[in-house]
């Protein structure tokens, strides 16, 4: 008889445990099912839409907010030395791919929101920007002496302009398309996401640099 007692209440304990197992895991799962999902529209590892920008085009400028973060990073802490500094005559330094990288999406902007071919700018433009966007030996011997500040403050003052007219545009903009790399039909989806693998590219260049600076 006691056997039997004990059997009872351990399936009684067994049926409880379960049925309070299954509240305690339903409840919340339940409630999320029904509440709306809202994305963290400024965090950085937020790949997405962001508030006040067309869904595609909030997703596109939430991953060039993340390479930028990494890049600044990168650089933040460098003096002007290292900022100048070269591993041979035919490298170039940090300072000058940081410069560069706002020359690129300068003149990028000019190409998508602007509609102008490529090159076609104005001489004023073409005398602030050909020569970090070239690099070459005239960048070798330009760009130099400047403070970290410097070449940041020349990336955000770019970045700022691409913010506000991205803002102005809807998703189809992104599909417009022309001939361009390789003279192949290139939308200006493509061209932005260059825009960014580019600074991604550049920002692998200063780490290897930054590893071989003098001490």
């Amino acid at each position: 008889m006691k056997i039997n007692t004990n059997k009872t209440n351990r399936r009684k304990f067994i049926k409880g445990s379960t049925i309070l197992t299954a509240g305690l895991i339903s409840t919340p799962v339940i409630s999320l099912a029904h509440k709306k999902f809202v994305p963290n529209a400024d965090g950085l590892y937020i790949i997405g839409p962001k508030e006040g920008y067309a869904p595609e085009i909030g997703t596109l400028l939430s991953t060039m907010t993340m390479m930028r973060t990494w890049l600044i990073h990168s650089v933040k802490d460098l003096t002007v030395e290292q900022l100048d500094f070269q591993i041979d005559e035919q490298s170039n330094s940090i300072g000058a791919m940081l410069l560069h990288l706002a020359a690129t999406e300068r003149y990028y902007q000019l190409n998508t929101f602007e509609e102008l071919e490529w090159g076609s700018w104005n001489d004023e433009i073409k005398k602030e920007w050909d020569v970090p966007m070239g690099l070459g030996a005239n960048g070798r011997e330009q760009i130099k002496g400047n403070k970290v500040e410097y070449y940041l403050s020349k990336l955000e003052e770019v970045r700022e302009n691409t913010k506000k007219e991205f803002a102005k545009r809807d998703d189809d903009w992104l599909n417009k398309t022309e001939a361009f790399f390789q003279n192949q039909p290139t939308n200006n989806y493509c061209k932005w996401f260059h825009v960014c693998e580019h600074e991604s590219n550049h920002n692998g260049q200063i780490k290897f640099i930054k590893k071989r600076l003098p001490v």
